[in-house]
């Protein structure tokens, strides 16, 4: 039992700190700079330290453990409840101070820099798709603006920047001025992504436990690089629906008295990896589409039974309870078990 609690509120150069005893007696309540933070810990004697989840929380989660101190990182939401009327930063700091001793709390495992590094990775190569999505739109409104359009498809789009290029004269020479410039970024933001892409694809290919999840179908190199460095450790989950409902595939339920109702589901966890797993299951929807004769019973299934957009959800909760238990056990996908 730790004799001293501290609630520390993070920010970018200025944290506020709030410390009681075990018997909730508030001790003392400081604001320090950021340089000031961490020779100030190293003073304190071994302290359970409580955190919000945020970009720079698991660095400091670090660096603090290294001193001795048990850190727990918690969801903001979970913390919102205890913070009392009206907000500062001193309210946060003693919310947080609350909240960490709770025994029914949650936490957020403290990620290794390793694998901060390798979710930066897949983030960069997201944040290069987005602007060159928005490049892509931004020519192809320009141009429709003068009668100039194209098919939706990457092969249409070239043939938009191939016209760009040679000074087409449906174009106005006046347009062409601003559409040089967009072609020209729009280039070196495919390349960009394309070169990490394929060291994503490279680190997934040297991964065992990546190798073992591209064997599930609809699960690639970039959703088997993603699950393995967002999960961490999957025995921290009980189950593969708790995975799932970690992902956020899993439907909200509203009870009350004998009534319950479903809905969509949570959108909770994190977005990218979600999106990932469901593009993957709606490649398989979209083969089951196209040849019934070659798709997978449950699958075709569902998709007889429900809309499609629900059987992809339904698929990639499947499909992440699939690589849930891979990861926990050590084997490697087989087929006819999955079918069966």
């Amino acid at each position: 039992m730790h004799t001293t609690i501290i609630g520390i509120d993070l920010a970018k150069t200025v944290f506020q700190l709030h410390a009681e005893d075990a018997s909730g007696k508030v001790l003392w309540t400081k604001r320090l700079r950021r340089e000031a933070l961490e020779p100030f810990l190293r003073k304190q004697p071994a302290a359970l330290i409580g955190m919000e989840a945020c970009g720079s929380s698991h660095h400091w989660g670090r660096v603090i453990s290294a001193m001795g101190h048990e850190v727990r990182l918690m969801h903001a939401k979970y913390v919102k409840a205890y913070v009392k009327r009206g907000k500062s930063d001193v309210r946060d700091a003693e919310a947080i101070c609350e909240a960490v001793q709770r025994p029914n709390m949650r936490f957020v495992p403290i990620k290794s820099i390793e694998q901060q590094t390798a979710r930066a990775l897949e983030r960069a190569r997201e944040l290069l798709v987005k602007q060159r999505t928005q490049l892509q739109n931004a020519v192809r409104g320009l141009l429709a603006e003068v009668g100039i359009i194209a098919a939706a498809s990457q092969a249409g789009f070239e043939a938009l920047a191939a016209r760009i290029d040679h000074g087409d004269g449906a174009i106005p020479a006046v347009l062409l001025s601003g559409l040089r410039p967009l072609v020209e970024q729009w280039r070196g933001l495919h390349a960009y992504s394309d070169e990490l892409e394929a060291r994503i694809v490279q680190r997934a290919k040297g991964d065992e436990r990546m190798r073992r999840l591209m064997k599930i179908p609809g699960i690639g190199p970039l959703t088997a690089h993603a699950l393995v460095t967002a999960i961490g450790d999957p025995r921290r989950f009980s189950t593969g629906r708790d995975f799932a409902a970690w992902v956020g595939l899993t439907p909200l339920t509203n009870n009350s008295a004998e009534k319950t109702r479903i809905g969509h589901i949570s959108r909770q966890g994190d977005h990218s990896l979600r999106r990932l797993m469901v593009l993957g299951a709606a490649n398989m929807a979209r083969h089951t589409k196209a040849k019934p004769r070659e798709a997978r019973a449950w699958l075709l299934g569902v998709m007889a039974r429900r809309p499609v957009k629900v059987a992809m959800v339904a698929q990639a909760a499947k499909n992440a309870r699939i690589a849930w238990a891979l990861l926990c056990s050590g084997e490697s996908y087989r087929e006819m078990a999955a079918a069966a």
